[in-house]
């Protein structure tokens, strides 16, 4: 019996995904095999050493001690792409409330206290107040090619936008996605230089925190729009208000307020509102689900923000799964124990990342307790899961 943490509700098309005749599921568990939250704050917690993996029902992972668990040797796991549709549609909604002015207009109307012909003279003197500007042909620089990204630059192209989008990391799967009629940018100054929209699509790490600033807003043109539906960090808040006051910035959209933010006149700001549709909940869900159990069972690792991803097939033989320091030698000592203990090696997928390595190997007996000791002891072993043969 496996047991899950529940830090947060998901949505029950997920929790469905863990068959309660193998899995205890709860809020409050004893003992956890892995941990299932959204947007709990684990900093704050002392997380139980029987935890060997953690799974976020959603994309960032900031309010996970990432590194402590690399430490550990537990995978944290994330859902990239499964909130992608509903955080396009708001960025390009974005666009919109921007370049057309549709939330100052709202505001103006609600404030209308006049009845009959004057409410009519008033409701046309505000068509000149909030002239605004249409989309076709404006220069839209999209930061960040992943799932969302790419999307967003396809859709701002059938819009009539002419595209230009930045990601050195870009992936061979997300570049196929990719229209071809999306330029491509050698630098992120070359992104914001004469952009008149600027969207950014990144996860908030240091290499990311303050990339939007004054220096690059500086480069894009005069009455432009920012969108930001990423992370707050992305973007120097103190810059982009200098940028409103000064005309250059017509708009900044956003999904993290702060107090400066929520009181500026060109700010539209929302409550964190860009995963928050019943389908991306339901599909992150799912998508956690889904790569936390296969990793209980099968030790598989997809969609790890630590780790690399490392799958094997199942086949009839026993499987042990090792997280380890990313040291040479380490599946040639492996290979060596397994061989002195007598036990044939059936498969063997090895995967490093950075300062971290992953090895999965199925042999064809049981591994006893003697060798699994013996395994722990090599240097530079964090983790050693005995899963044994495939249930069925």
């Amino acid at each position: 019996m496996y047991r899950i943490l529940m830090l947060n509700n998901i949505a029950v098309a997920g929790l469905r995904r863990f068959p309660r005749e193998r899995y205890e599921v709860a809020s409050e568990v004893g003992h956890p095999d892995a941990v299932v939250l959204r947007s709990f704050n684990m900093h704050d917690m002392e997380i139980p050493e029987t935890v060997v993996a953690i799974g976020r029902a959603g994309a960032g992972t900031n309010n996970i001690p990432v590194e402590a668990m690399s430490a550990r040797g537990v995978p944290v796991f994330n859902a990239p792409g499964a909130n992608a549709n509903a955080v396009k549609e708001l960025a390009v909604a974005g666009l919109l409330l921007g370049a057309r002015n549709i939330c100052d207009a709202r505001e103006y109307v609600k404030g209308l206290q006049q009845t009959g012909s004057a409410l009519d003279k008033a409701v046309e003197a505000g068509k000149k107040r909030f002239v605004g500007f249409e989309l076709p042909g404006k220069r839209l620089g999209v930061v960040g090619l992943g799932a969302i990204g790419v999307q967003v630059a396809n859709a701002a192209l059938e819009l009539g936008m002419q595209v230009i989008g930045f990601d050195p990391q870009i992936t061979v799967r997300r570049a196929w996605q990719l229209s071809a009629g999306v330029e491509q940018a050698e630098t992120l100054d070359q992104l914001f230089q004469h952009a008149d929209a600027i969207t950014v699509h990144v996860p908030l790490v240091d290499a990311t925190r303050g990339l939007v600033n004054k220096d690059r807003l500086a480069l894009m043109n005069e009455g432009a729009m920012l969108i930001n539906f990423a992370r707050g960090g992305v973007v120097d808040d103190d810059a982009a208000v200098d940028a409103l006051d000064s005309g250059k910035l017509h708009a900044y959209i956003t999904d993290f307020p702060s107090e400066r933010l929520i009181a500026h006149p060109k700010v539209v700001a929302l409550p964190h509102l860009g995963a928050s549709t019943s389908e991306a909940e339901e599909n992150c869900a799912v998508m956690v689900a889904d790569n936390v159990r296969d990793y209980l069972e099968n030790g598989n690792i997809r969609f790890s923000v630590n780790f690399p991803e490392c799958r094997l097939g199942r086949s009839d033989a026993w499987r042990v799964t090792i997280a380890n320091a990313n040291v040479p030698n380490m599946v040639g000592q492996i290979s060596t124990c397994l061989a002195e203990a007598e036990l044939n090696i059936e498969d063997l997928l090895n995967k490093s990342i950075g300062e971290l390595a992953y090895t999965i190997v199925d042999v064809n007996a049981p591994i006893g307790e003697d060798v699994e000791a013996r395994l722990r002891d090599i240097d530079g072993v964090l983790t050693l899961r005995n899963i044994g043969k495939p249930v069925t």
